[in-house]
């Protein structure tokens, strides 16, 4: 039986993690400003319970989120994990309260953040550890050094890159391979073009962050609802259908914090876009 993450084809994330391409990101599942618990425990839980049953085996979170609590609720609603579930969280962002980011690349935070992680997901690999900010204050050999050398150890097994240029990717490729990049990348906001472009060129994951554009393209009054009436779809249908045709590379991975939104996105993987559709919606909004 096809599951509905199936109809949105399969990349294969470094040449050997072979996942469908639409996931699940886990930052709603958190409390407001991605900070402290949810409102609701028990539907985080049933979230993403769900999205296994949909066929969603990749899920992207971070120890910022939280912080920790994505990582704690992933392993308290999956371990033991489905064999081909892909986990790839971040680190490199430090949070001082509600809504607040700073970056900090220091090797050894890294190394420690890493290792929190696997403790709180319960891996003893983490298949696609991802920098989630390069520091400016610390030179990029340092942080993606530090990287390697986890890598090295056995407790990550893939290096990714997020918020980044085509000129991080490549500085970035001459210190440890780099199989993905998630920028702000969606239908209203294609400033990744150049990235994304790159990414598809070389076989990159692209992992598409904020792909509704907080919910923008997904109510009624977007630029998507008379397409979507006469697809008998959603806008957010729509919006992720025009990502995963935009590029082979690309693995949306919108999030929420209820079954029944998570539902509505994930039927986007099934349908399916004329190339005629594709250029209408990219002119469109």
């Amino acid at each position: 039986m096809t599951t509905t993450a199936q109809a949105s084809g399969t990349f294969a994330i470094g040449g050997d993690l072979t996942v469908n391409r639409l996931g699940f990101g886990a930052m709603r599942i958190t409390g407001p400003g991605i900070w402290g618990d949810p409102k609701d425990p028990d539907e985080a839980l049933r979230v993403l319970r769900r999205a296994i049953e949909l066929g969603v085996n990749f899920i992207d979170t971070a120890d910022a989120y939280g912080p920790f609590v994505s990582e704690l609720l992933i392993k308290k609603a999956l371990h033991p994990y489905p064999e081909d579930l892909v986990i790839a969280t971040k680190g490199g962002f430090t949070r001082q309260g509600p809504g607040k980011w700073i970056p900090v690349g220091r090797p050894e935070y890294l190394k420690q953040q890493a290792e929190l992680s696997l403790r709180h997901l319960g891996l003893e690999r983490i298949d696609l550890y991802q920098l989630h900010r390069i520091d400016p204050a610390v030179p990029l050999a340092d942080q993606i050094g530090a990287l390697k050398e986890l890598q090295a150890e056995g407790k990550i097994r893939h290096i990714g890159l997020s918020e980044v240029s085509v000129a991080d990717v490549e500085a970035a490729n001459k210190i440890a391979p780099i199989v993905s990049v998630q920028n702000l990348y969606n239908l209203a906001n294609r400033s990744a073009e150049e990235l994304l472009d790159y990414s598809t060129a070389h076989n990159i994951g692209f992992i598409p962050w904020n792909p509704l554009a907080v919910g923008q393209l997904s109510t009624e009054s977007s630029p998507l609802a008379k397409f979507a009436e006469q697809h008998k779809a959603t806008p957010s249908q729509l919006a992720l259908a025009w990502l995963l045709k935009r590029s082979p590379v690309m693995l949306p991975i919108p999030g929420t914090s209820t079954v029944a939104h998570l539902e509505d996105n994930m039927a986007g993987a099934e349908v399916e876009l004329t190339d005629d559709e594709f250029e209408t919606l990219a002119k469109a909004v």
